[in-house]
């Protein structure tokens, strides 16, 4: 007897989503040093708080943690085949915090919450926003944010729901910023570490260019999306995409956030913790045999808890494509981003001070 079914899920769509719904990711994912060496290997960051355990022990930690880039990647990928495996786009981020060191060993899973809804006017699709949160093996949060997401609809037939944008923060208050326990710059090691700049060395308003660049290749940012488990389809099917405007596997934008890090090494060098993600876009799409480079504003800076060896700067991080990007340009004089920009990301750092 012929017997049919059809066991694969093809993800939610948009009219799947309600809001207060509960989504339990697969799969849990234990880091491994050979994550870090990988990650290490497709993106080149420096930082020394995250390559040696002897700098990270004499800073506080247990070992050298995980590049919060890193763990922010892997909890993401958690939550794509159940949120963005039929999205048109990832539209930004907001609210994120890191609050606890991830290190090699630990287990990361993820648990989203649906907070906002928006059928967009063409009735195609719609935004979904969530809350996700990543936790470690012993139900210690390591990481919240929020994220929306365009997704398509599988029935453009069906009835719009009641729309539902979430309040968000324009930033993370510097108040709210959690610094990892235990953590002591006060002997920090500016020679080792690679770089003579301290937190007092930065100024609201001052720009950097980060002066090198990188390009990406296929085989690079498919290895990458698969290190973090993510599904999405126009990462790697190149059918997916033969029709639309690229005719190339689209670029998973945490890559570009990567390296754009990474670059960011040259001229942050003691910039080793990011405290949280205020709010980020990912503006125009990136492909293969893009170069990227990046630069950096500087936009408020703040102490933190009375503390004498670490203080907090605000951030924006700017990755173009193929152009070098001593003139800090990014949107036109009507406001519009420029073709060239990739990413717009506003970030909290931490630093150590003098």
């Amino acid at each position: 007897m012929d017997q049919k079914s059809d066991k694969t899920f093809k993800g939610n769509y948009f009219e799947d989503f309600t809001i207060g719904q509960i989504l339990n990711h697969a799969t849990p994912r234990t880091v491994t040093e050979g994550d870090v060496a990988l990650y290490t290997a497709l993106y080149g960051p420096r930082f020394a708080l995250q390559s040696s355990d002897e700098f990270a022990h004499n800073s506080g930690y247990e070992c050298a943690p995980l590049d919060d880039m890193l763990t922010f990647h892997i909890v993401f990928g958690k939550t794509v085949p159940d949120i963005s495996i039929n999205a048109v786009a990832n539209l930004g981020y907001a609210d994120c915090k890191f609050l606890k060191p991830v290190y090699p060993g630990d287990t990361l899973s993820a648990v989203s919450e649906v907070i906002g809804l928006k059928e967009n006017s063409s009735g195609k699709n719609g935004n979904v926003f969530v809350r996700t949160t990543g936790s470690n093996q012993a139900g210690e949060v390591v990481l919240q944010y929020v994220r929306w997401v365009m997704v398509n609809k599988k029935d453009p037939a069906s009835p719009a729901p009641e729309t539902v944008i979430p309040d968000l923060p324009e930033a993370v208050a510097a108040s709210d910023l959690t610094v990892p326990e235990g953590l002591d710059f006060s002997g920090y090691d500016a020679v080792l570490a690679g770089s003579p700049y301290f937190w007092e060395d930065y100024e609201p308003g001052e720009k950097i260019n980060h002066v090198d660049g990188m390009t990406i290749e296929a085989a690079d940012h498919m290895m990458a999306t698969r290190l973090y488990q993510n599904t999405a389809k126009v990462h790697f099917n190149l059918h997916m995409m033969k029709d639309g405007r690229l005719g190339e596997r689209i670029v998973y934008g945490g890559h570009v956030i990567s390296l754009a890090r990474g670059l960011s090494f040259n001229g942050l060098g003691n910039a080793a913790l990011i405290a949280a993600i205020n709010g980020g876009r990912h503006v125009n799409p990136c492909i293969a045999g893009d170069t990227v480079y990046a630069w950096t504003e500087v936009l408020d800076r703040a102490e933190i808890g009375g503390r004498s060896d670490v203080g907090a700067l605000r951030v924006r991080l700017v990755a173009t494509k193929d152009h070098e990007p001593a003139d800090h340009a990014y949107k036109d004089d009507d406001g519009k981003y420029l073709p060239s920009v990739l990413l717009d990301l506003d970030l909290w750092l931490l630093l150590p001070r003098r």
